[in-house]
C-alpha cells in the first residue's frame, strides 16, 4: 500500500527515532509498504519517519543505476548493486572517510527543492537486517550518499541542515513557503 509521505515542517522529521527492537509481521508489512511508497514516488530511499513512524528503519533502491558506485564491498567481499537491492535495514551505524564531495540531493519530504550537499565521499555502514544478520557495506557514489541521507532522517536531520551558510540562505524562502502550504500562502 502506498502511504502518505510526511512533508517538511512535520515534527516527526526532527525526532531521533527509536531503535527497532522487535521484528514481526507488522514490521515486514511496513517494509513492503515503504518499498511500494518509495517506488511510487520515484525515490531512491525512504526512512520510517517520512511515513510518520518513529523507528530506525529505512529502505534504499539504487538498482536503476548499477554503475552509481565505483566499488561495493559487502561483508568484506566485492559485490554488485543488484546483490543487495532493495536494501532494508534497521538500527544502522556509519563510519565516514575524510574526503568530502558535493552532489545534488532532493528529498521526498521536501518537494521541489534540490541542492548541492557536501558529504563524505566514502562510507562504511553497519546495517542490521530484518532476519537478524548484519551487512557491513563499504562504498561510494550514490549508494553512500543515499545511506547517509536516510540515516540522517533516522536522527532527525534533513539534507537542508547540511547546506553551507550560503546554501541555507538560498533556500530559506522556499522552505518558508513549504511551511505555509499552498492553502495558506501568507
Amino acid at each position: 500500500m502506498i502511504l502518505p509521505i510526511v512533508q517538511y515542517g512535520d515534527p516527526i522529521l526532527r525526532l531521533q527515532c527509536r531503535p527497532v527492537e522487535t521484528i514481526d509481521v507488522a514490521t515486514h508489512a511496513l517494509v513492503a509498504d515503504m518499498l511500494e511508497t518509495m517506488t511510487g514516488a520515484n525515490g531512491v530511499g525512504l526512512a520510517a519517519p517520512q511515513i510518520g513512524v518513529d523507528l530506525q528503519l529505512a529502505v534504499i533502491d539504487v538498482s536503476h543505476d548499477p554503475e552509481c558506485v565505483s566499488y561495493l564491498h559487502v561483508n568484506g567481499k566485492a559485490a554488485e548493486i543488484a546483490d543487495i537491492m532493495p536494501l532494508v535495514f534497521i538500527n544502522p551505524s556509519l563510519e565516514f572517510s575524510q574526503e568530502k564531495e558535493f552532489a545534488f540531493e532532493g528529498c521526498l519530504s521536501i518537494q521541489g527543492i534540490r541542492c548541492e550537499v557536501r558529504r563524505p565521499a566514502e562510507i562504511k555502514a553497519t546495517l542490521p537486517q530484518l532476519d537478524g544478520s548484519t551487512l557491513v557495506i563499504e562504498t561510494d557514489g550514490l549508494l553512500a550518499r543515499a545511506l547517509q541521507h536516510e540515516i540522517d532522517h533516522l536522527n532527525g536531520i534533513l539534507f537542508v541542515d547540511r547546506l553551507s551558510a550560503v546554501g541555507k540562505v538560498s533556500v530559506k524562502n522556499r522552505l518558508k513557503r513549504l511551511l505555509s502550504g499552498p492553502e495558506n500562502p501568507g
